[in-house]
């Protein structure tokens, strides 16, 4: 193996868990930031999960720019240095507005890593792309299951004993963290014989023309999907409570649980992607969480509601790896870093309407069962006409020839 390049990755792994920890732990501390700077608006309290992942969705294609000129590993460096400085100024933050600026800047660290990461990965072990952003995912999805326990132990353990609110112990631990494993991926990076696949990666634009069909099915693949995902995941707990009569502390259990199911979900998707074709894989599991979230919208009994519960979270978790595996596997070196940007900044977009959508239906009295049978419809006719497609052989499965 290439000199340092298992040592990068190890660094690169640690960061992924760090830049994606902020975007799950700001929600179980909501409660808690709004009884320190005395906000009774569940709006402007609402607003700094949201921020996060606005920040999260708006430098992924500005990234993709910067990739044309500057090394992957700079940015990603530079992502480091971004999220240890934003978690020391939410640390120290004196008033809700500068929380919100805390919160937007370490959604703009973990937008930014993974548009420079997932490339960087993919070119590092080119050989085994799929089994590589399997474990970095994995990485990134064990902290969407830590957050929230750190932060619970955080806020409520009577052994820690601080001078200050108890919520700014996991901004300093975030910072802390985040300075030490900047520093071993730097210290790493200089002495490590890097790819240079992205070498010729200089035109966005070019990018964009050149792979518009992979960048438009990744888009409608993951766009749409994740676009009933943000919505489904972000009112579970309350979608139990009020449709299937499971109370809130046990609703968050099982949230958590469809999270930790997707531990699993990075690991083993990303080896089997390194097997069998991709585009048939992706249209399995399209189907599978279309089928799963209609299922539950009629089970009865918790024993079945837990089991569904789980089963979605490791469906859906599946897909991720498998279309980032999907488009940077295809991807020419030439193209690879500018159309992912341009895909994962458009899906990104296009999902972070779930909640609000959903949101929307329910003020206008539509029930929790409808949306989800509603969305469960959706996932699923989208999945006929992708398969019609795929089987005219209209799905894009490698990257176009550019002469």
């Amino acid at each position: 193996m290439t000199q340092g390049r298992t040592k990068l990755f190890g660094a690169m792994c640690a960061m992924v868990f760090l830049v994606n920890f902020p975007r799950v732990a700001f929600a179980p501390m909501l409660d808690a930031l709004a009884a320190s700077f005395d906000v009774t608006s569940q709006g402007k309290i609402g607003l700094i999960a949201t921020l996060v992942w606005l920040g999260s969705a708006l430098p992924r294609i500005p990234t993709g720019w910067l990739l044309t000129r500057v090394p992957r590993h700079h940015v990603v460096l530079g992502t480091g240095v971004v999220l240890t400085g934003a978690a020391t100024f939410t640390t120290f933050a004196w008033s809700l507005p500068s929380v919100y600026v805390g919160s937007l800047l370490m959604g703009v660290a973990s937008g930014a890593y993974f548009i420079a990461a997932n490339p960087l990965v993919s070119e590092l072990f080119p050989d085994s792309v799929g089994r590589a952003l399997g474990i970095h995912g994995t990485a990134s999805q064990v902290a969407a299951v830590a957050a929230p326990l750190f932060v619970g132990v955080a806020l409520a353990a009577a052994w820690i004993s601080v001078p200050f609110e108890r919520w700014r112990l996991v901004f300093a631990a975030i910072a802390v963290f985040a300075a030490v494993t900047t520093t071993a991926f730097y210290a790493v990076a200089r002495r490590a014989e890097l790819p240079d696949a992205g070498a010729e990666d200089r035109d966005l634009i070019a990018g964009a023309r050149a792979q518009w069909p992979l960048v438009v099915a990744g888009v409608v693949f993951l766009g749409f999907t994740g676009f009933v995902w943000n919505g489904v995941f972000n009112f579970y707990v309350q979608y139990l409570d009020v449709a299937k009569d499971v109370a809130r502390p046990t609703g968050r259990v099982l949230l958590t649980g469809i999270f930790a199911a997707g531990v699993p979900a990075f690991w083993l998707t990303g080896r089997l992607m390194d097997r069998v074709p991709h585009v048939p894989v992706i249209l399995v599991i399209l189907g599978g969480f279309a089928t799963l979230l209609m299922a539950l919208t009629v089970a009865t009994g918790l024993y079945a509601i837990v089991a569904l519960s789980l089963a979605i979270g490791y469906v859906i978790h599946s897909l991720f790896p498998a279309m980032d595996i999907y488009l940077l596997d295809a991807l020419p070196d030439e193209h690879r870093g500018s159309a992912y940007a341009l895909y994962s900044g458009t899906m990104m977009l296009v999902q972070s309407t779930g909640s609000v959508a959903l949101g929307t239906m329910r003020d206008l009295d539509v029930t929790f069962t409808a949306a989800f049978q509603g969305y469960a419809a959706l996932v699923g006719g989208l999945v006929v006409v992708l398969v019609a497609l795929h089987v005219a052989g209209r799905l894009p499965t490698k990257a176009r020839a550019v002469n």
